[in-house]
């Protein structure tokens, strides 16, 4: 039996594609694509990188063309990916060690591009990826794989650009009508709540995504793996929406939970400065609470290992945010300062 199969599931990715495959080329056995109905040259494209080929009627449900493509696949562990993903960086000695050993649900780093002051930046998440032949996933949209056996990170990193702007318009409409029928069959699903409104925050709506935030909040387990970057979103929503009150309230009660998250004290100072913007009359009290936040984001340092972190946190963007603060505070000393760690 091989080993190491990527499973894919694509549609009219032929400007991306490549790139995806050409990341696997020598670390997997065998290649299988799942097209649910492109029009360019998708098939073509996978083919020449010797991938297996399968057509698939898409019926609105992620997880069953999933599973369609795992049940194609013939190597006894098989690696997920999307089109607009490629590995960055592979362990192979590690790799190695985990395809040899017991089964298990690996968790893979996915780094995730976005665009924040006309530059790239890096949210990673701890996606399980790597998968046993027998592991089915369940889900219409955002789906997850459904295994008993223990999860463990891998140093297998991967890299995702599916989050500029031109690529969360095209999928913004199609990924709002297969939430809204998931949650009419799950309509509790706290993980299912929280992928609405990040769905309608990264759109800019964010009237729409505070009511689904604040009731993922509610449903979620304190230890969800999705928890944190709920947390720090739903920070930055409510604020965007001009709950500040709400959103301090909230802040307050998560504070104790995550001292070690240098995105929590970023959305923190954020979140108090726009309280001062709104409050000058509070700007004493408030504007030491703005330093001291990004300060302790700075103390902190990034952490890439919490899911849904932000690189940059705990160093750059905080500084940045420092060296503006300092600047309209007429600190030209710290300003300088500041602004030299941000360029770092």
């Amino acid at each position: 039996m091989k080993q190491l199969a990527l499973v894919m599931i694509v549609r009219d990715e032929a400007a991306k594609l490549g790139r995806c495959l050409a990341s696997a080329r020598g670390i997997v056995d065998e290649i299988v694509v799942l097209d649910t109905g492109s029009s360019d040259a998708t098939v073509e494209i996978a083919r020449s990188h010797g991938a297996q080929v399968h057509d698939f009627a898409w019926c609105d449900d992620f997880a069953a063309a999933r599973n369609a493509a795992l049940g194609l696949a013939s190597s006894a562990w098989n690696l997920v990916l999307d089109a607009d993903e490629w590995l960055e960086s592979v362990d192979r000695e590690a790799l190695a060690a985990v395809l040899a050993g017991g089964p298990v649900v690996g968790l893979l780093p996915v780094s995730s591009e976005f665009e924040l002051h006309g530059r790239i930046e890096l949210a990673t998440s701890w996606i399980p990826r790597l998968l046993p032949r027998d592991v089915r996933y369940i889900g219409r949209i955002h789906e997850q794989p459904v295994s008993m056996l223990p999860r463990r990170r891998l140093p297998l990193a991967v890299r995702h650009d599916g989050y500029r702007p031109e690529a969360l318009a095209r999928k913004h409409g199609r990924n709002q009508a297969l939430l809204a029928r998931a949650l009419e069959d799950n309509p509790q699903d706290a993980y299912l709540l929280y992928q609405l409104g990040k769905n309608h925050e990264v759109a800019g709506e964010f009237a729409q995504a505070a009511p689904a935030y604040r009731q993922a909040l509610a449903l979620s387990a304190r230890d969800a793996a999705f928890r944190h970057e709920l947390v720090v979103r739903a920070i930055f929503t409510l604020k965007k929406a001009q709950l500040h009150e709400e959103a301090i309230e909230l802040a307050d009660s998560e504070m104790a939970y995550w001292q070690h998250s240098p995105d929590y004290y970023f959305a923190l100072g954020d979140l108090l400065l726009d309280w001062t913007v709104h409050n000058p009359a509070a700007a004493d009290e408030l504007l030491p609470m703005v330093e001291a936040s990004f300060l302790r984001c700075l103390e902190i340092g990034d952490q890439p290992e919490l899911d849904g972190s932000v690189h940059g946190r705990g160093s750059h963007l905080a500084a940045h945010n420092l060296a503006v603060l300092y600047e309209g505070l007429g600190d030209s000393a710290q300003a300088a300062r500041y602004r030299g760690l941000a360029a770092v």
